[in-house]
């Protein structure tokens, strides 16, 4: 039987390997300079600081730990959405009473510390990762800081929770964070109930998911027009009006990433095989 922390790195893999994910690197599809095999190695270096989650450890020094090791290899950030959707979910997973529920998942976010959000801010000198500016008259909020917005935060007595909150409304991950994971887990409710290749099922819940809502990494990274267009030509492909293998090399090719979908789709894998689904 695989252990929380062997079930969260299995997730990680098995989501980079559902193809085809439109946009997304997959088995089948490479960015310029990113790879599937970054997405590889960034699973397998995560795994020290995901087993730093299990227990009652700083939840934020495990995310951070498993940021660092995720971002040893050549392709620079993989994984570090769907890092920072694992770390409540494996930290109520390997909990005492092991309750993997929206509700046990809401009680590890409230219990995040200002520790935490320090930590959270240190993960984003370990790689680069797209962000928005701040809310306004918060600009000593910046993750771009890093470690050097540690005052900030303490002085305003900010948790990881309360941080995740400030960015609920633009950022998908953070809206699971502060929303009860909801997506996340109704992902994983579809994942049982399908059939065939676990990689196959990964591949259609992420087209659900994209159908159902625009990816908000899209949004920051190419505008909200474009991540509208996605979420539409993805409902086209559920619909049978497009295909969904001319749609990914299309959306590649254009750079269209919905990369928060792809974190979903990760969180829902882990969830789904903690409560069962055979690999």
């Amino acid at each position: 039987m695989r252990s929380v922390v062997e079930n969260a790195v299995l997730a990680l893999l098995l989501e980079v390997s559902g193809t085809p994910k439109p946009g997304n690197v997959d088995r089948h599809r490479d960015h310029t300079d990113l790879r599937f095999e970054h997405f590889l190695a960034g699973a397998v270096g995560a795994r020290s600081g995901l087993s730093r989650l299990t227990g009652d450890g700083p939840l934020g020094e495990g995310f951070e730990r498993a940021v660092e090791g995720m971002a040893d290899q050549r392709g620079g950030n993989t994984q570090f959405g769907a890092l920072l959707l694992l770390a409540p979910l494996v930290r109520a997973a390997s909990a005492d009473e092991g309750d993997l529920s929206p509700a046990g998942a809401t009680d590890a976010v409230e219990r995040t510390t200002v520790g935490d959000a320090v930590a959270f801010y240190r993960a984003f000198e370990h790689v680069d990762v797209a962000v928005d500016d701040p809310p306004e008259g918060l600009d000593d909020l910046d993750v771009g800081r890093g470690a050097d917005a540690a005052p900030a935060l303490r002085e305003r007595g900010l948790t990881l929770a309360d941080v995740m909150d400030l960015s609920a409304e633009s950022d998908g991950v953070a809206a699971e964070w502060v929303g009860g994971f909801d997506r996340t887990f109704e992902a994983a409710e579809w994942l049982l109930g399908d059939e065939g290749p676990v990689p196959d099922r990964a591949s259609r819940a992420f087209l659900r998911l994209l159908a159902d809502e625009a990816d908000t990494f899209v949004a920051k990274t190419a505008g909200p027009e474009a991540a509208g267009e996605a979420t539409r030509r993805a409902r086209a492909v559920l619909d049978g009006a497009e295909d969904a293998e001319a749609l990914a090399d299309e959306l590649v090719e254009r750079g269209i990433n919905p990369g928060t979908t792809a974190d979903l789709t990760a969180g829902a894998l882990f969830v789904a095989l903690e409560r069962g689904l055979a690999v």
